[in-house]
This record gives structure tokens, C-alpha cells and sequence, in this order.
């Protein structure tokens, strides 16, 4: 049943496989299955289950438990390669086969997932090439978890056979919903192996050495390289690195993390082609292009995890699930968060009453069709075990598991009016991985400031100015959005700065902020300062100088203040100065400026000032909040003719809802004119 290039060691699996009906594709319609094929009409509700942790009488009691909660989904086997491999070659199935059963009979899905992101200890044992190193060289060994070299011939070989025997023995079972390949891939590796690997990406993306030498700029710093040999991953070095080499193995970094997802990706495919994949990502994590990532998955799933006490969570937790939403085009999958405290602050606060339920009709709102967590019962031991789980060790009396019993309740009563719809905002914010690595270098002008920083605080303007936004790639079609905004994109393509100038004239309204288009995709800065289509566009004769301000400085400008940064632009004749800075250096030169319907705004404004500004761009660009005169904490979004309105203040607030009647899907009750939210309160309006 092995893979045919598995490890030649590979023995029999001694547990035959059940022969259980097949599980024949819920869709009719052609194409590649999706997120849709595993709800059913359902929102799917549940979260991580790792029984192998538990005696086996407590698997029933689980299930029990679930039921009652409306658990329709569960995911199994993330890191159970011990388990199921307990000795090169070895397979022990029986165990999941009963779980499998288990959960069929008692008609809760299965997300299975390979379990590849954390070996056993006897492959780093047996094979140390296949643990990564740290780029001053030193191992990082088993007894954590995500010990991988993404570049490891010999690890790429063991995960393709467990994924063979795993598909071959699960694809056709009915409880099967979806594959879920590894777990939150973040592996970095700096290695002899990564050499090689980044060596023959090298090789494929330039072709030629000096092809490379003029892309790095190897010129400096006498860096120039004659032989491939000579090139090595960015490791500990006397001084500052070459960016660009930098920003290249980040790239590789990302596609090879990728490969090992599309191998194991197509292995399941072949054996149930009908059975969407997926993987999940961590929220904006950097090591990932999740553009390009998204584009090779059945389903986009992510894990997102807001800190109960960030004055911000809620918005943190709307910016993730934008950004989801728009790398799926469509309903995603919440694939985890928590639903009282995690383990890895500082300080680990749990979840005041109510929020867990709001944070998740929140990520519904904005277009989950499934809500799951990390994880289903509390572990007892392990790094782990202060991680909340959906069953805390406070058990079934516990509030943790009361709340999530309500929880489970409404999201099935709402589901086959929300699962499938889609939403819609007429206001793209663009952010793009390559900008962010090649911005994030050591020699920058300025360690303040931080790119996921930077989209955050343009996010959070128009968040609280009640605005609905989409996230896009500065090269997709832009036309449909009536407003464009560029927090920060350092780097910039050709592609994209022509994307960016084409629709502006073709009547969109662009809004930029500082550091837009300084480099090519080599991170060569750009004569002048920034390219010269964007200078022309938005009616900058010359930008002069930056000028970073420091961590507590403030840029005086006309009417509010400006923080992070500055610039000495001169403007172009036909060029509109909308707000200049007052006093100092720049006295008198623009902070904002405008040609046309096209915005440079050279600093970061208070939040306030930025809310305002974007807030009166928006409505000069046709877009309207959902709802008018929305009390302070309160979200209103739509999600096709639903609306949700969430309050996420501790206060009881009344929120007016001119127009139809609706009815509320979380009560059933009818709403006319108005409806009142408690403390974390939440309505879901239907027409």
C-alpha cells in the first residue's frame, strides 16, 4: 500500500483497512471541489481532536459532549505521526479507523489531516538531515514540534508515504469532509540541504550567474559570485546582509514550504478527487506569500487568535478575516482560534462571557462558513495544556463549554441562510508579501517602522469609520473597487505601478501613504526616490529627503499630527497641497497631497486625523457605511442580505436599523426600526 518512492523500509501495514462505502462527490457541477462541498448548507462547528491523548473510554463521553454542542466537524491526526508510525515503516491504523467509525456513526465530519508538521523522534534520529538549522548553524532537534527541513529529500520522502497509505486507507471513507495538509507552515532552514535547494531556485529564476550578480547588486561590497558554490542561504555574517539575497530566501523560504504542501496536496487528490484540501495559515504570518499560497487550495483556512485584553482584538480579528476572505474570493474557513486563554503570552487572559460568541459571528460576518478551534478537549500534559480547548478542565459544567454549547446551537439555526454568501466592499486595501520582506531589511531608514504596523492602522481607520474593505494584490483587477488604499508597498513591480496608474485613469479614486514604490522587485531603489509613474500620478516634481521621525516624535501639520514618518516633497504645479507641515525643517511642504483623484499622504496621521481623512475619501468615492450614526464599539457588516450588528463594548447599546423588518436568525425574533445589544451583544438580520 506504500508509495512506490516511499522508504524502502516500509513495512506491511499490519492493520488491513475497513471497507467502508465510498464517499461520492456532493457537488454536481464541474470543477474542483471546495469549501462548500464540506458544509453542506451547514456551518461547520468544532475544532482540533487529538484523542490519541486520552484513554479510549473517553472518546465516547467526547462524543457525547459534541453532540450536544453541535459539533458537526472535527480534525483529526495533526500531530499523530508517532502514533501512526511508531518505527520506520510501521503503521497503526486500528485506532483511527475506530475513531473514523466513531465519528461517522454519530454524524460528525472529519477533517484528516497529514501529520507531517511534527516528526517522530526516530526520523531526527535516524536521519539529522532531515532537522533544520538556524542561520548560525545550529540544529533545532525534536521534542517541539515543526522540526522539519522543507528541503529534506529524506523528510519529503516519509511524509509522502504516510500521506500514501493515509489516502489510500481514508479517501474513500464517508466521514471524510476534507484533507487538512500539515499545520501551520513556518519552517525556516539555513542548512547544507537549504544550500543546495536555494542554489537550484537561484539557478531557475535567474538562469545565469551574472544575471544573479546584477539582481543582488553584488558590486558592493566586493560580493560578486563566480561559481553557484559560492552561494549560500543568508546566515550569520559580520555585518549587514545583502537585502536582496535576503529577500530571495525569503521567497524560496515560501516556495518550498509550498512544494511540500503540493505533494502531499495532489497525493490526496489522486486517491478522493472529489474532497476539498486545505492548510491553514497564521494570521499575516511572514514567512508565507499567501497570495500565491491561496491560489493552490480547495479551501483558505486560517488561525487566528486576538488577545482578550488588545483594546484592538476586535479589529485585529476583522483585518485577519478580510484578508482571508479576499485570498479565498468567497466563504473560508475559521480553522482555529481559542475559546479562552492561550499559552504563549506573556500574561495568558482568559475570555470575558460573551466574547468567544462574539469574536465568531464576527469571522462569520465577514464570511467564515466555518468556525473551529484549537482545541476540542484541554489537554492534561504537554506544552499546551494551559491552551483552552472547547472543554476546558473545568469539564461539561465548566462556563468555557456552556458557552460553546449556545454557540453551536445558533450557528445551526442560522447556517443554511448564511453558508455560501458571498460579501462585498467597494474599498481594496493592498498589501503584498514581497513589499513587506523587501521593507523589513536591516539597513532601513527606520526600525519603527513595521509594515504589518503601518496596514493595521490604515485598516483600523476605516474600520471605525464603519467602512467594509477587501484585500488585494497590487497586480489583480482593481476596477470594481470605487477606492484603492496603499498603506505601504516599499517594493513595487512594473506590473503593479501600471495596474495602479490605469486605474486611477480609468475614474478610481487612489489613496497611497509613504514609502510607495521606492525599488523594483529587485529591491533597487527607483530613480528618484520613487518611481516616476507614481511621482507623475499622484504630482510629485521631487521627493527630496525621508525623514523618519523617531519612536515618540510628532510632525506638526494643518489640523492634526503626523507620526512614524515624514518627506520633503516639492509638488508639481497642477499638484494640490491639502494639508502642508507647520514648523520646523519641513515647514510649508505637502503632507498630503492630491492630483486629481490620486492621494499621497507622506506620514502616518493620528488615528483620528487618518479615520477622517479615509472616512471623507470613501463617501466623495460613492461608499457608505452599512449603517448611519452607529454608536461607538458597534460593527455593521454585510454579508449578502444578511446583516450582522456586533457590539463589541461592555455597555447595552440600541442600534437603529431603518427600513424592512427583519427578523433575528440568533432568536427569531422580529426587529422593526431598531434592536437593542447587551454587553458583547450580537443580531443577525435577516430581510
Amino acid at each position: 500500500m506504500s508509495h512506490p518512492n516511499a522508504n524502502p523500509d516500509l513495512k506491511p501495514d499490519p492493520n488491513p483497512p475497513p471497507n467502508p462505502p465510498p464517499n461520492p462527490p456532493q457537488t454536481s457541477t464541474s470543477g474542483p471541489p471546495g469549501l462548500a462541498d464540506a458544509t453542506r448548507g451547514r456551518i461547520l462547528f468544532g475544532g482540533d481532536y487529538n484523542p490519541e491523548q486520552w484513554p479510549e473510554e473517553t472518546w465516547h463521553e467526547d462524543v457525547r459532549l459534541m453532540k450536544a454542542a453541535g459539533v458537526n466537524s472535527v480534525t483529526l491526526g495533526v500531530f499523530s505521526w508517532a502514533k501512526l508510525e511508531p518505527q520506520p515503516g510501521a503503521r497503526e491504523f486500528g485506532w483511527l479507523d475506530r475513531l473514523m467509525d466513531l465519528m461517522h456513526t454519530n454524524g460528525i465530519g472529519v477533517v484528516l489531516a497529514t501529520p507531517t508538521t511534527s516528526p517522530p523522534p526516530w526520523m531526527g534520529r535516524l536521519h539529522p538531515d532531515t532537522l533544520p538549522r538556524d542561520e548560525d548553524g545550529r540544529t533545532e532537534w525534536w521534542g517541539g514540534r515543526q522540526h522539519f527541513s522543507h528541503s529534506s529529500a529524506t523528510y519529503r520522502r516519509y511524509a509522502a508515504a504516510i500521506t500514501e497509505d493515509l489516502a489510500a486507507r481514508y479517501g474513500s471513507h464517508p466521514a471524510l469532509t476534507m484533507w487538512h495538509i500539515n499545520n501551520e507552515y513556518c519552517t525556516y532552514d539555513w542548512g547544507d540541504e537549504a544550500a543546495a535547494t536555494f542554489r537550484r531556485w537561484l539557478q531557475d529564476k535567474y538562469g545565469t550567474l551574472d544575471a544573479l550578480n546584477s539582481a543582488w547588486g553584488t558590486a558592493f561590497w566586493s560580493q560578486g559570485y563566480g561559481d553557484w558554490e559560492e552561494i549560500l542561504p543568508p546566515r550569520h555574517a559580520h555585518y549587514m546582509k545583502n537585502p536582496s539575497q535576503v529577500l530571495d530566501f525569503k521567497r524560496y523560504t515560501s516556495d518550498m514550504l509550498l512544494e511540500c504542501y503540493v505533494a502531499e496536496r495532489d497525493i490526496v487528490r489522486r486517491h478522493s478527487p472529489h474532497i476539498p484540501v486545505t492548510t491553514n495559515f497564521m494570521p499575516m504570518w511572514v514567512g508565507q506569500d499567501a497570495w500565491k499560497w491561496a491560489a493552490e487550495e480547495d479551501v483558505v483556512s486560517v488561525d487566528i487568535y486576538p488577545d482578550p485584553r488588545d483594546p484592538f482584538g476586535a479589529q485585529n480579528g476583522a483585518l485577519i478575516q478580510d484578508m482571508t476572505r479576499s485570498q479565498a474570493r468567497g466563504p473560508w474557513m475559521l480553522m482555529e482560534q481559542a475559546a479562552g486563554p492561550v499559552n504563549w503570552r506573556g500574561v495568558n487572559h482568559p475570555k470575558p462571557r460573551g466574547l468567544n460568541r462574539l469574536w465568531s459571528l464576527q469571522a462569520v460576518a465577514r464570511g467564515a462558513d466555518a468556525v473551529c478551534y484549537f482545541q476540542w478537549r484541554q489537554s492534561r500534559q504537554g506544552a499546551e495544556k494551559f491552551h483552552s480547548g472547547m472543554v476546558s478542565h473545568a469539564g461539561e459544567q465548566g462556563r468555557t463549554y456552556q458557552e460553546i454549547k449556545q454557540l453551536g446551537a445558533e450557528l445551526a439555526r442560522m447556517g443554511e441562510e448564511v453558508t455560501g454568501r458571498h460579501s462585498t466592499a467597494d474599498v481594496a486595501i493592498l498589501h503584498e508579501w514581497n513589499a513587506w520582506w523587501a521593507g523589513a531589511q536591516e539597513g532601513r531608514l527606520s526600525s519603527e517602522v513595521d509594515h504589518p504596523q503601518v496596514v493595521r492602522a490604515w485598516h483600523r481607520a476605516l474600520w471605525e469609520a464603519h467602512v467594509t474593505t477587501d484585500f488585494a494584490h497590487p497586480e489583480h483587477d482593481l476596477s470594481a473597487y470605487r477606492l484603492v488604499v496603499v498603506p505601504q508597498l516599499y517594493l513595487l513591480t512594473d506590473a503593479a505601478i501600471d495596474n495602479l496608474v490605469a486605474y486611477v485613469r480609468g475614474g478610481g479614486t487612489l489613496v497611497s501613504g509613504f514609502l510607495a514604490g521606492v525599488a523594483d522587485e529587485d529591491d533597487r531603489v527607483r530613480p528618484g526616490g520613487m518611481d516616476e509613474r507614481l511621482r507623475k500620478l499622484f504630482g510629485i516634481r521631487t521627493l527630496h529627503e525621508w525623514w523618519p521621525l523617531d519612536a515618540r516624535e510628532t510632525a506638526e501639520c494643518d489640523g492634526f499630527r503626523g507620526t512614524l514618518w515624514s518627506e520633503e516633497i516639492e509638488a508639481e504645479e497642477d499638484a494640490v497641497a491639502e494639508a502642508r507641515y507647520k514648523g520646523g525643517e519641513l515647514d510649508g511642504f505637502p503632507t498630503v497631497l492630491r492630483k486629481e483623484r490620486a492621494w499621497y499622504v507622506s506620514t502616518l496621521p493620528e488615528p483620528a486625523a487618518l479615520r477622517e481623512l479615509l472616512a471623507g475619501l470613501a463617501a466623495g468615492a460613492g461608499v457608505r457605511p452599512v449603517l448611519d450614526g452607529l454608536p461607538p464599539q458597534v460593527e455593521a457588516v454585510r454579508r449578502g442580505e444578511l446583516l450582522f450588528v456586533l457590539n463589541h463594548g461592555r455597555e447595552v447599546v440600541t442600534v437603529q436599523v431603518p427600513g424592512a423588518t427583519y427578523r433575528d436568525l440568533l432568536t427569531g425574533q422580529q426587529v422593526t426600526g431598531s434592536v437593542e445589544l447587551d454587553r458583547f451583544g450580537a443580531a443577525v438580520l435577516s430581510p
